[in-house]
């Protein structure tokens, strides 16, 4: 009784560690038979576990079950710390081949005079030049709000003036006291288009 009393709590524990941290591994497998599948990928039958055991320990390798709710469950012979190895790597390749888009934004008033127009829109520019989306917001203030068209006209006016560079992913929008439009880069337009832009503003400046 004592025996057993002290294997339950073991079992459990190997159990927590293989959920959390991957697939259960040699002496964590706790079923009667599998379905064995060599290292290179031959199938080679229905195994008992100790038989399976022995045939992965006689590679020196390891028995790693990778089908648990198969019936009966798939085990396959491998080197595990390379085969987590490999797919740690894949993850990590993955991840950074993910391109995380910054959302910046500018903010312009509806009744906005030509320099600070010019001022803002050079830096939206800028924004779309590093790659990143930007967020046009118009901020209306008091009696502002009866005349929406004059932030319109605004976001209208600078869409255009982008068109060559970036393209509206969120129409104009009203939410709250303000008017919002979303937008993004061309791939590929500040090339060379860009570049003359920018060193034309600078000697404007």
């Amino acid at each position: 009784m004592g025996q057993k009393a002290g294997w339950a709590p073991h079992r459990r524990e190997v159990y927590k560690i293989a959920k959390n941290d991957g697939p259960r591994i040699n002496r964590e497998i706790n079923v009667r038979t599998c379905r064995l599948i060599g290292v290179d990928g031959s199938q080679l039958g229905l195994f008992g576990l100790s038989d399976a055991l022995r045939i992965a320990n006689e590679q020196h390798l390891d028995l790693v079950e990778i089908a648990p709710n198969a019936e009966p469950p798939v085990c396959k012979v491998m080197d595990y710390r390379k085969y987590k190895y490999e797919q740690d790597r894949k993850a990590k390749a993955a991840r950074k081949k993910q391109v995380k888009v910054e959302v910046k934004e500018m903010k312009f008033r509806p009744k906005i005079d030509v320099g600070d127009y010019t001022t803002k829109k050079n830096h939206v520019m800028r924004f779309l030049k590093k790659g990143a989306r930007v967020k046009i917001t118009i901020m209306f203030r008091g009696r502002e709000m009866a005349h929406p068209e004059q932030g319109r006209m605004v976001l209208d006016r600078l869409a255009e003036d982008l068109k060559p560079y970036a393209t509206v992913e969120q129409q104009p929008k009203m939410e709250g006291r303000n008017m919002h439009m979303l937008v993004a880069p061309i791939k590929g337009a500040f090339d060379e288009k860009g570049t003359k832009d920018n060193e034309k503003s600078e000697k404007e400046k």
